[in-house]
């Protein structure tokens, strides 16, 4: 690790020695037991059982339903696969109401079977749907509410369900971040008519690709169950339409592998945020998302907020110092759904209902954490913050004005693509964000 920053010259992005001489990833995998893992699958080689509903299947959703305390876990290939059996599962037509402050995969799985997501604002506190302009929006053609648990931090549930009831609408909920939190004392799992968990590769558990659907519902479970195999109720009888979203049992092995060091990954997930905690105080115009202590989470994003007329520096210009110096922050969820294709030239005019979503996309920014990253990692990435926002007038100027070619840096997005940041790059950060 090199030193720490003096001086604007010191930063990389204006030619100093980046502070990292490897990138940091924000959602680098956390990897369990090797012996374990290497175990299974020879275990899976011996049998010869690769896919079809095998012994490790089997075994990774009882251990999410004893995780969970809920009645069915049925494991798929991945979480978007997940979403969109559960909504044709649950039987979504014509409009669904959905945050756009997400991960577009669900707005998609809607899009995808021909059902219009409709744009809800959030309440700015707790960054998930605000009911009451849940209930703005239901018309004639709604049909469900898909609710996200954004970082982990639980949707209010009560509230959604009483809408849902008295709108006779399912209530869905995209779980991705979620695995291992709480509300109230009740596990995530537990609410509305199903929740989907993703075991994708960046997760505080990843199965190296995966997803789980949960449910109380027993006919809603068989359903699944047979959506995700094509539709067969028992050999050579299909009965209703299906896909391919079964997992494999390489996929579970490694989920059961995550499993079993699930509760030593959040804690290492909690200190690090602990440390990120004591570390931001007191830098002016950043905050740092918290947690709820008194509940169970798994404490695997460490979300920012950046207000630039406290910090004098803007969140781009704050991630481009940071991606100089190998550390790959990201704007999540940058610029929302409802300014993504196919839904801003569908819905051209959906931000103007999403206030509290356009303002917070532009304020968010997330850090690396997980196993991969030390604390001593974390003390430089914050003392980086620290430096920018201290003196953010001379880096603000110079950014305005440099043409510095940048180095190389691998953006990670889920996949890893090569990503040269370069003057043309730096030239985006130097005017206004354009909407």
């Amino acid at each position: 690790m090199n030193q720490v920053k003096r001086a604007w010259r010191d930063l990389a992005v204006f030619g100093g020695q980046p502070a990292f001489d490897e990138p940091l990833h924000v959602g680098r995998p956390n990897i369990g037991s090797r012996r374990q893992f290497f175990q299974q699958i020879e275990d899976i080689l011996d049998r010869r059982q690769l896919s079809n509903d095998g012994p490790y299947v089997q075994s990774f959703e009882r251990e999410l339903s004893q995780l969970t305390g809920v009645k069915h876990c049925v494991a798929v290939s991945n979480a978007t696969v997940g979403l969109e059996i559960a909504i044709r599962a649950l039987g979504l037509t014509g409009e669904v109401i959905a945050p756009s402050m997400t991960f577009v995969a669900t707005a998609h799985a809607l899009q995808w079977l021909g059902i219009t997501p409709v744009f809800c604002d959030i309440d700015p506190q707790t960054m998930n749907l605000d009911p009451t302009q849940v209930e703005v929006l239901i018309t004639p053609q709604t049909s469900g509410i898909v609710g996200v648990h954004l970082w982990g931090r639980p949707c209010a549930t009560e509230a959604l369900a009483d809408i849902a009831r008295r709108h006779n609408l399912k209530l869905l909920y995209d779980a991705a971040h979620a695995v291992g939190c709480s509300y109230k004392g009740q596990m995530i799992g537990n609410f509305g008519d199903a929740e989907v968990f993703s075991f994708h590769a960046t997760k505080v558990c990843n199965a190296l690709e995966g997803g789980i659907i949960a449910t109380h519902d027993d006919a809603l479970a068989g359903r699944l169950r047979r959506m995700r195999n094509f539709g067969f109720m028992s050999t050579d009888n299909v009965v209703e339409e299906g896909t391919n979203g079964k997992m494999n049992e390489i996929s579970a092995a490694m989920g059961l592998t995550s499993l079993a060091k699930l509760d030593s990954f959040i804690a290492e997930n909690y200190f690090n945020y602990k440390t990120y905690e004591r570390d931001l105080a007191d830098i002016p115009g950043v905050t740092l998302t918290l947690y709820n202590e008194g509940e169970k989470n798994n404490y695997h994003y460490i979300v920012l907020q950046v207000d630039e007329k406290q910090t004098g520096i803007s969140r781009d210009q704050l991630i481009l110092l940071l991606f100089a110096e190998n550390v790959l922050a990201r704007r999540y969820f940058y610029p929302g759904c409802h300014r993504m294709e196919p839904y801003r030239t569908l819905q051209p005019d959906a931000g103007l209902r999403l206030p509290y979503t356009e303002s917070l996309v532009e304020r968010t920014l997330c850090l690396p954490t997980g196993t991969a990253v030390s604390p001593t990692d974390i003390q430089k990435i914050c003392q980086i913050i620290r430096f920018a926002v201290e003196n953010a007038a001379s880096i603000r100027a110079q950014l305005l004005h440099n043409t510095t070619i940048l180095p190389t840096s691998i953006y990670e997005s889920g996949d890893q693509t090569n990503c040269q940041t370069t003057a043309a790059h730096l030239q985006q950060f130097r005017q206004p964000h354009q909407k």
